[in-house]
């Protein structure tokens, strides 16, 4: 049932700043409304695109805790514990809170480059502790490391509580492998926006999409007309969203998703370093993407 209502839409919603910094939760209440809104089927915390790693430990608990409140049981709720110390991880969700959270998004170990088995080790300590399913993160261009098709496979035969990869390495063979080998319950989610039409056309299951904060309604047609078979509607609509797609990694993410929020007036233009605001050129650039899409 869960794998079920993690197909489609998730997104890996921002963190809200005010201007010194703090979070900024009325934002945070307004964006999850407007997600929520847009027929998402469910939402990823404390990841890569909520700047997880500038936030201490009390802030990502209350984050936690304010989404969940404000989510409300709309729809599931993916939170995100990884790191490169795999003790570490596997004592923050030791001493985490899941209640109410319907599975963990762990990022594979960056900068020390373990072995393909240090990684099926790191996993296999945090699966053990884990009281929710586990997402893998494959993210090579932020790690340094990969997750080998063959890796991703094994975990997932030797660990029912491990549910699906969020595979961000843009290699089609090695997603092709996944897709090919798996087991036939186990979820292969884009994680990268331009590339979810052509990873569902294969087998993918859906995505955790940038965008969708932003766009939701949108990037969800898109992802609901390609599990549907439906490929030149799917296609009309990404080809509508492609300029935006690309414009907001530029300049890096999530400064691009950043901007365009504030420019919806859905949250401030607030980052943290060492993380800075897109260009003024860029964000420029951004409101004649957001207006053309608005016409």
């Amino acid at each position: 049932m869960m794998k079920k209502r993690l197909t489609g839409t998730g997104v890996a919603i921002v963190t809200p700043f005010r201007n010194d910094r703090s979070i900024d939760f009325p934002s945070l209440g307004k964006l999850i409304d407007h997600i929520v809104e847009g027929r998402v089927n469910y939402v990823v915390v404390l990841g890569t695109t909520g700047e997880s790693v500038t936030l201490s430990k009390d802030e990502k608990k209350a984050v936690v805790s304010f989404v969940l409140e404000s989510v409300n049981g709309r729809i599931p709720v993916v939170i995100g514990i990884g790191g490169n110390n795999t003790q570490d991880v596997v004592d923050a969700i030791s001493h985490f809170d899941c209640e109410g959270v319907s599975a963990l998004l762990s990022v594979a170990p960056y900068y020390n480059k373990p072995s393909q088995n240090g990684i099926y080790m790191h996993y296999k300590a945090i699966v053990q502790v884990s009281p929710v399913p586990v997402i893998l993160y494959n993210v090579p261009g932020r790690t340094g490391s990969n997750i080998a098709a063959e890796t991703t496979v094994k975990l997932a035969r030797d660990f029912r509580n491990i549910i699906a990869v969020k595979e961000a390495s843009g290699n089609f063979s090695q997603i092709m492998q996944i897709l090919k080998e798996k087991p036939d319950d186990f979820l292969v989610i884009s994680g990268d926006d331009a590339l979810t039409l052509p990873m569902i056309s294969l087998g993918a299951s859906g995505a955790i999409s940038v965008i969708a904060n932003a766009y939701p309604k949108e990037f969800s047609d898109i992802v609901n007309h390609a599990l549907r078979n439906n490929f030149p509607e799917a296609a009309a609509l990404q080809y509508k969203l492609l300029g935006m797609m690309s414009a907001l990694f530029e300049e890096g993410s999530p400064s691009g998703i950043k901007a365009v929020l504030e420019i919806l007036k859905i949250a401030q233009n607030h980052v943290r370093l060492p993380l800075v605001p897109v260009s003024e050129k860029h964000y420029r650039k951004l409101q004649g993407l957001v207006k053309a899409l608005a016409e």
